[in-house]
């Protein structure tokens, strides 16, 4: 009886230490993908390579030559029209970072943005000392807009499926609304479930 209670007790106990949470920390940059869903990796890795690819292409360099300057860009409304749960704002900011790290366009904020920055400008003419004020109506209005949607399409049968993510963003002339360049990119998953799960 005393042997059998041990036993129990040994039983419990490794039972218990299974159920514990365990927490891995990863380089942020690490793919991770536990689910087969659109994730950081997903938003990060699309928006470095879209911006390079729009970054290389004749509309920037025609810009150039025209104008004597660099572009000021703006990133628009990135829609999620898949069939899954993304926050756009992470892959817009992912967009935001790419363009201002590459150096090659100026970049403005987005209109959600600049309505504290304007509010902060109306302070400072109230309150701050002259010399230290932003100036009034200098803002740069954008000569492009970036923006876009993430689209999905799903096939599934019992017991895994595959997703298609495919990332459409194009660049607009916000003089003419000519659409100077239009990117694409696509993210195919195969995800397997184990036929049995406890």
């Amino acid at each position: 009886m005393r042997k059998a209670y041990w036993v129990a007790l040994v039983l419990a106990g490794l039972a218990l230490s299974g159920c514990a949470t365990e927490v891995i920390r990863k380089e942020p940059k690490e793919v991770v993908d536990l689910s087969g869903r659109w994730n950081d990796t997903d938003a990060r890795m699309t928006a470095e390579e879209m911006v390079k690819g729009c970054l290389e292409t004749a509309w920037l360099s025609n810009f150039n030559k025209e104008k004597g300057r660099d572009p000021v860009v703006i990133v628009g409304t990135v829609s999620n029209r898949s069939n899954e749960h993304i926050d756009a704002m992470v892959f817009v900011q992912d967009l935001e970072q790419a363009l201002v790290n590459a150096g090659k366009v100026k970049f403005v904020a987005a209109s959600s943005e600049r309505g504290e920055v304007r509010a902060e400008r109306v302070d400072q003419l109230q309150n701050a000392a002259p010399e230290t004020r932003a100036a009034m109506v200098q803002e740069k209005g954008a000569d492009f807009m970036l923006q876009g949607s993430i689209n999905s399409v799903k096939d599934e049968i019992k017991g895994e499926y595959a997703i298609l993510f495919q990332v459409n963003l194009e660049l607009v002339n916000m003089t003419t609304n000519e659409k100077v360049w239009i990117g694409q990119k696509k993210i195919k998953k195969l995800v397997k479930r184990p036929q049995y799960s406890i």
